[in-house]
């Protein structure tokens, strides 16, 4: 007698299972309807007017590279004209000062008992004087009612000169002790800020050791250096375009501007650079000195057309640009010449002309030839 294969307990589950899987593997293997005939279209690429550049001629500078640092014209190393103990400094470092202000106090207590000592002697010597002077009047009256000799007369004279002689003396004396006096005050020449403190309370000042250095914020300038064989093509009143260190400037852009001021006559012996003076745009001007500076003198001037750095594209060694073709973008090669200086945009020497319109970001997923859609006409030209 032949048996049935023994399904366990639960035969109608498994059954239930088995139906379930191969309903779902035939599902899986139908394709939807939807998907049927379907194809892929390209999205048009759509530009707006900030998206492209018009080229256009502009001035490009060309000149000797000079570098160096932001000084003050106007500064004053302030030092100590006697010998005397510093009592106390007023100021410190980037205080900023009215002209007159008290710096430094010297001890000036050995100096007020000479200015003391010599005001007494001159009320002495003017004492003297007047007695002096009250003799010789009497001698005179008297010789002239023959009364005493000549001689007499002479001698009261002499002393009544040399009286003279030591009350002038004794007032010089005042005047020289009341100037050292004043000395034991270091005061600041004109207004500015405090720029170095060299001393503190209890230091031995030495005459001629330096105190304190005050200068002018609103008189600095760029002091440079230019390599002798290029000083045929600087002048007086060229631009100068440079950057200054630490501000915040792009390295690339010299965004800081200046005229040629002064050119030192001679080349240093050493380094063969001469010395030239940049006076600094107003609003150019850092708020601190010292800085490193570097740029460029505008010699000569000419038309180019100028492109910035964000409209190119780089592929190793060769450099292209998306220009606009009727209703399509065209990969186009070019040749780049120098850099604007101010700017940090590339010289075109060739392959674009003015008036022609560029990408302004040449984004690497174009393709040569993509039409495109204007949202608007406009456009934005640069180097005009």
């Amino acid at each position: 007698m032949l048996r049935s294969p023994r399904l366990g307990p639960y035969p109608f589950a498994l059954s239930l299972i088995a139906s379930l899987c191969i309903g779902s593997a035939l599902v899986a293997c139908k394709k939807p309807e939807s998907d049927a005939g379907k194809t892929t279209e390209a999205v048009a690429l759509i530009l707006g007017n900030e998206d492209i550049v018009q080229l256009g001629s502009s001035e490009y500078g060309t000149g000797p590279v000079i570098s160096g640092s932001l000084q003050p014209e106007i500064r004053a190393d302030l030092r100590a004209e006697i010998s005397a103990t510093v009592v106390k400094v007023h100021k410190e470092n980037g205080e900023p000062v009215r002209k007159g202000d008290l710096l430094v106090s010297l001890d000036s207590s050995v100096l007020r008992d000479n200015l003391n000592s010599a005001e007494e002697s001159m009320r002495a010597a003017a004492q003297s004087l007047d007695g002096a002077e009250r003799q010789f009047q009497r001698m005179k009256s008297l010789q002239a009612q023959g009364m005493v000799s000549m001689q007499g007369l002479e001698e009261a004279e002499v002393k009544r000169n040399a009286a003279q002689s030591e009350h002038v003396a004794s007032k010089a004396r005042v005047a020289a002790a009341k100037q050292q006096l004043e000395r034991s005050e270091v005061r600041a020449p004109f207004s500015g800020i405090v720029s170095a403190r060299k001393a503190s309370a209890g230091d031995t000042a030495q005459i001629g050791k330096e105190l304190i250095q005050v200068i002018d914020p609103s008189s600095i300038r760029f002091e440079g250096q230019v390599a002798a064989d290029q000083m045929g093509v600087v002048k007086i009143g060229q631009r100068v375009n440079f950057r200054i260190n630490g501000v915040g400037q792009s390295t690339d852009q010299l965004s800081s501007q200046g005229t040629v001021k002064r050119i030192d006559g001679a080349a240093n012996p050493v380094t063969r650079q001469v010395s030239v003076i940049v006076a600094i745009n107003a609003k150019d001007k850092p708020p601190v000195v010292g800085l490193f500076a570097e740029g460029v003198i505008e010699a000569s001037t000419k038309p180019a057309v100028m492109l910035a750095e964000s409209s190119l594209r780089r592929e190793g060694d060769k450099v292209f640009a998306w220009v606009l073709d009727g209703n399509k973008i065209v990969k186009r090669g070019i040749q780049l010449g120098g850099r604007d200086t101010r700017l940090g945009n590339w010289v075109v020497n060739s392959g674009l002309s003015a008036g022609e319109k560029v990408l302004r970001t040449a984004n690497s997923n174009l393709k040569d030839g993509q039409q495109f859609t204007l949202r608007t006409d406009t456009s934005t030209k640069v180097g005009q």
